[in-house]
């Protein structure tokens, strides 16, 4: 595999953790937040995922597992190609700078420097980035230093929960095409997009400890200290937060709403940011007359 291909390759990984967090310490058991959204005949369950873990988390269980074996269908924010070139090749050709300008010299003169020594550490050659946008090189960075730390795609919940659906029967949808959430980010206005890359530099030094955070608020069903914690860290991309997550919370409930018009039981895995905080799914579901009730272990 030539360094390109590689470096798609993590890239599309990266992709992946829109909303994500990753793993730390593992409390005895943990119960993720679950709400559910129903009619008459339609029962909708809203369940945040974590998209990168290590081995040893009993996640899987309790009301979250009997809403899942009880559910027609799972929705999913997309569903990955089983064939992580073709994802590749999509970022590939939605990455690459039309105008042939190098990324470094889009950086402003003060961040080129932290930016080339952030990816060499990561064992990322920022020369192979040059002919892509800064967003590429953004998202590669902020995975690139989990997987140095053992966190792994594979042990996602959206991973377990597409399996789990597959091996019982269960019809698998996506509310989001790949190209879609690919767009997210190739649809940046270029100043966002260094923004973006900058910022996700500078949080390099906090990342570990962050997400670390992140996923025990997540395991302990704390959704309020989630959102706490993350919107500290989206303060310096309100732009990026918008696109990336309330933008696309209002659609995922005008979805919800229209979904209710069906019978049927439906599990839906989103990436738990969106279901904390201000913006939430939950709150743009109120917005629209439906109401997100919280499920108890």
């Amino acid at each position: 595999m030539t360094k390109l291909a590689a470096m798609l390759r993590l890239c599309a990984a990266a992709l992946l953790l829109i909303g994500g967090m990753a793993e730390a310490k593992t409390p005895a058991a943990p119960t993720p937040a679950l709400w559910l959204v129903k009619d008459a005949d339609t029962r909708i369950y809203l369940f945040g995922t974590v998209h990168v873990m290590k081995p040893g988390i009993d996640w899987f269980r309790g009301s979250v597992k009997a809403a899942f074996d009880g559910s027609d269908e799972l929705v999913l924010e997309i569903i990955e190609p089983d064939d992580p070139n073709a994802l590749g090749a999509t970022i590939g050709r939605l990455a690459l700078a039309s105008d042939g300008v190098k990324l470094s010299d889009r950086l402003p003169e003060d961040a080129r420097a932290p930016y080339q020594a952030a990816m060499t550490a990561n064992g990322l050659p920022w020369q192979t980035f040059e002919m892509f946008n800064p967003w590429m090189a953004g998202i590669t960075l902020s995975v690139a230093p989990l997987e140095r730390l053992g966190y792994q795609n594979q042990l996602g919940a959206e991973k377990i929960l597409r399996k789990a659906a597959q091996d019982a029967g269960k019809t698998v949808e996506a509310l989001e095409t790949v190209e879609q959430q690919i767009g997210f980010f190739a649809g940046l206005p270029m100043p966002q997009q260094v923004k973006f890359l900058t910022a996700t530099v500078d949080g390099l030094p906090e990342m570990e400890k962050e997400f670390g955070d992140l996923l025990t608020y997540w395991q302990a069903g704390q959704p309020d200290k989630l959102a706490q914690s993350m919107n500290e860290s989206l303060e310096a991309t309100p732009e990026l937060a918008q696109v990336l997550l309330i933008g696309r919370n209002a659609n995922w409930a005008k979805w919800i709403k229209a979904r209710l018009d069906r019978p049927g039981t439906v599990f839906v895995a989103v990436g738990a940011g969106h279901l904390a905080g201000n913006g939430s799914v939950q709150d743009q579901l109120k917005a629209l007359g439906v109401k997100a009730k919280r499920v108890k272990e």
